[in-house]
């Protein structure tokens, strides 16, 4: 279903050959962002990517987005924990022009100082306005307090001191560094040709020189007690983020978690959902989300609550996860939870862009790429005992973190008191 290519330098290339479609999206995928960083860089993969934007040897800032843009396509890139890609979706007919574009900016970026200092400022703007979104600033609260002086639990944009002080030099060591071919997928979807593809990814890269894999810092998890930490700001609503230790990136039981966050937040039919929202109008917003890294993972849950009735909220969502977890799920909603995961599964992939994120990811993170029907397979052999270790693993005192942004001064130890789980 899918083809893969290794270039003698390390690069991989991996695609996905789709009948009838007439896009094309590519992703060129490098294996650095935010926990391969230091304390001193933190925030250097988010700024580099901005800078392959601003220009390369062959296109100029305005050329890379008129080129991309004039002939209909969309381009964009994003830095994570673990991973950094520039991506594009394009009539397939343009393909050629887009690898040509994006190979250029990964491989010949020219980050010129006056747009290193331009861009200080647009990145500070950044940090700014994400700290003026409680429900976005309360995650960054939350990722600090389970990963505590680790990269992983700092934020990717950065810090106002760390951004404040990167120079051209700096920016292009980390890329000379860390954009190297060991640590480079370039994956593809849509209308295309593998070979023809894998011909245009040698000429390009193909002369830089073998390399060995980047290395992260391993995640510590020593925590045994609960944590609460409020940051007390005079809001309408009150932002919540609950956060437990899950499990990492191809973990046996990944898809149980996966499953698991159906079932308790993903969506309208879920119990969070019922208990919090609609049975109790307890809140506006509510659900939860997962995470999956490479030594670690998180399972999350999130909402928006009435100021006042934020102990009433957290009260009902931990009898929910206590019930989940002391309670098998039964047949027929655990049933409906593999539908949903597989329905949603299916129809992103109709799209090339998915599919390129898809198998990209995979590729650049495990070495390995799944085919839906590989996942769905193991999503329908799941049993009601596997949610219910996936729960008894997750789901315990000494894991639970909590995150609030509202007015709640010398509220700690009030909130503290509810956060049980046994």
């Amino acid at each position: 279903m899918y083809r893969k290519t290794s270039l003698k330098n390390g690069l991989r290339v991996i695609t996905y050959h789709m009948p009838g479609m007439r896009s094309a999206s590519l992703g060129i995928w490098i294996r650095t962002g935010g926990r391969f960083e230091t304390h001193e860089n933190s925030g250097i993969s988010h700024y580099l990517e901005h800078m392959l934007f601003k220009g390369s040897r062959t296109y100029s800032c305005r050329q890379i987005k008129e080129s991309i843009e004039g002939v209909g396509g969309a381009l964009n890139g994003f830095t994570s924990e673990e991973l950094t890609c520039y991506l594009v979706k394009i009539p397939s007919q343009s393909l050629g022009l887009a690898f040509d574009i994006l190979s250029d900016m990964v491989i010949n970026p020219m980050v010129p100082a006056s747009e290193v200092e331009k861009e200080r400022t647009v990145i500070l703007e950044e940090i700014k306005m994400y700290k003026d979104l409680p429900q976005s600033y309360v995650h960054e609260l939350l990722d600090n307090m389970m990963w505590p002086d680790q990269p992983l639990g700092k934020p990717i944009i950065g810090t106002e001191e760390t951004v404040g002080k990167f120079n051209r030099g700096d920016i292009t060591r980390y890329k000379n560094s860390y954009y190297t071919p060991a640590n480079i997928v370039v994956g593809a979807a849509g209308a295309l040709d593998h070979g023809t593809l894998t011909g245009m990814i040698e000429r390009a890269f193909g002369r830089m020189k073998a390399s060995t894999p980047n290395e992260y810092t391993k995640v510590r998890e020593n925590q045994h007690t609960p944590e609460v930490f409020v940051h007390n700001k005079n809001t309408e609503q009150t932002h919540l983020a609950l956060g437990f230790h899950g499990f990492k990136r191809g973990h046996r039981l990944q898809h149980a978690q996966n499953i698991l966050h159906i079932i308790l937040g993903a969506n309208m039919s879920s119990r969070l959902f019922n208990e919090v929202r609609e049975k109790r109008g307890l809140a506006y917003e509510i659900g939860s989300q997962v995470k999956f890294f490479a030594d670690t993972g998180a399972f999350i849950v999130h909402a928006g609550i009435d100021n006042r009735k934020v102990d009433a909220a957290l009260g009902i969502i931990f009898k929910e996860l206590k019930k989940i977890r002391r309670v098998s799920v039964g047949a027929k909603e655990l049933r409906r939870a593999k539908d949903f995961y597989i329905g949603q599964l299916v129809l992103a992939l109709e799209d090339t862009m998915d599919n390129m994120l898809w198998i990209g990811e995979s590729t650049a993170s495990l070495d390995r790429t799944f085919t839906p029907d590989e996942v769905i397979e193991k999503v329908r052999a799941l049993k009601p005992s596997d949610i219910q270790e996936a729960c008894e693993n997750i789901f315990n005192n000494e894991k639970i973190n909590c995150a609030l942004i509202g007015p709640h001064d010398n509220a700690r130890e009030r909130f503290l008191r509810i956060l049980d789980l046994s």
